[in-house]
C-alpha cells in the first residue's frame, strides 16, 4: 500500500456534503487529512461535473463509487458516461437490495443480474464491485451468502470487502480478503471496538481488527484502493478519518 492509494469514503461525512459550497469545504478538510482520493457515496443532488471540478480543485481522484441498484439496472450509459468523465475505475453497489435478500433463490438473481450489469461495465474499462454487510454471511444450503454470491457472479463482478461488517457477522475478514483475491481492487476498512458489551465503529487502530494482518492480505489480493470508511463517528467526523489515515500512513510504503 502507497500513500496515495489512500482514500475517504465520502459517506463518513455526509452530513457535510449537502450542497456544492459543503462538498467544497468537505473535500478541503479531506486533502488537508493527506488524503489523495475519494469514494463517492452518501453525498448531495450534486452535478456530476461540480463534483469532478471541486475534486480536481483539491487534487483529489476519485477512485470509486457507490451507485444506487435502479441507476445500474435502468441508466447504466449515463452511470458509464459520468464514470468516464470522472476517470473513475470502479463503480460500486453498497448493499443489496431487501427484495433480493429472500434465501438462495434471491441470491442467484442477484448474481445473475450482477453478472450482466457487470459484463456491460467491463466492456466500457469500468469494474463492478458489490460492497458486503453482516447479513451475506447467514448460511444457506451450507455456504453464507457472500459465497453463495463469489461462486454464482461472472468473474467480471469485484467485491469490496468491508473488514467491520465480516467481522460483524462472524467471519475473518482477513481470510475474506484472500477469498476475493484477484477480483477485489476496492477495499473497505474500518474498525471494530467494544464498548461494554457492544460493538462499535472505530476510526481504523483504535478496535480490535488485526491491521497487519489486514494490510498484508490486500497486498496479497491486489487490492488497488484502500477506503477508509467509518459509518458512524463519537465526534467530528473528519478527525475520525484524521486517525484512520495517520493509522494507515504508518502501514504505507
Amino acid at each position: 500500500m502507497k500513500r496515495n492509494q489512500i482514500a475517504a469514503q465520502l459517506y463518513t461525512v455526509r452530513g457535510f456534503t449537502k450542497t456544492a459550497e459543503e462538498l467544497d469545504a468537505a473535500l478541503g478538510k479531506i486533502k488537508a487529512i493527506g488524503y489523495e482520493a475519494v469514494q463517492v457515496s452518501g453525498i448531495g443532488p450534486i452535478a456530476p461535473e461540480t463534483i469532478l471540478e471541486l475534486c480536481r480543485r483539491h487534487g483529489l481522484t476519485i477512485c470509486a463509487t457507490h451507485v444506487p441498484f435502479d441507476r445500474l439496472l435502468r441508466d447504466l450509459e449515463q452511470v458509464i458516461e459520468v464514470h468516464r468523465a470522472w476517470d473513475c475505475r470502479y463503480a460500486g453497489l453498497g448493499s443489496m437490495p431487501e427484495a433480493y435478500r429472500t434465501g438462495l433463490e434471491g441470491y442467484r438473481e442477484m448474481a445473475r443480474l450482477l453478472s450482466g450489469i457487470g459484463a456491460k461495465l467491463a466492456e466500457a474499462g469500468i469494474g463492478l464491485i458489490y460492497h458486503n454487510h453482516k447479513f451475506e454471511f447467514e448460511k444457506m444450503a451450507g455456504k453464507p451468502g457472500l459465497e453463495w454470491l463469489l461462486e454464482l457472479t461472472d468473474a467480471r463482478v469485484g467485491f469490496e470487502v468491508d473488514t467491520y461488517w465480516v467481522q460483524a457477522g462472524g467471519a475473518d475478514p482477513v481470510k475474506w480478503i484472500r477469498k476475493a483475491a484477484g477480483r477485489m481492487k476496492v477495499v473497505h476498512l474500518k474498525d471494530m471496538a467494544i464498548v461494554g458489551d457492544a460493538q462499535r465503529f472505530a476510526e481504523i487502530g483504535e478496535g480490535n481488527l488485526d491491521w497487519p494482518a489486514i494490510i498484508e492480505a490486500c497486498r496479497d489480493a491486489g487490492v488497488e484502493w484502500y477506503v477508509a470508511e467509518q459509518d458512524v463517528c463519537p465526534g467530528d467526523p473528519f478527525e475520525s478519518l484524521a486517525i484512520s489515515y495517520r493509522a494507515l500512513r504508518e502501514w504505507a510504503e
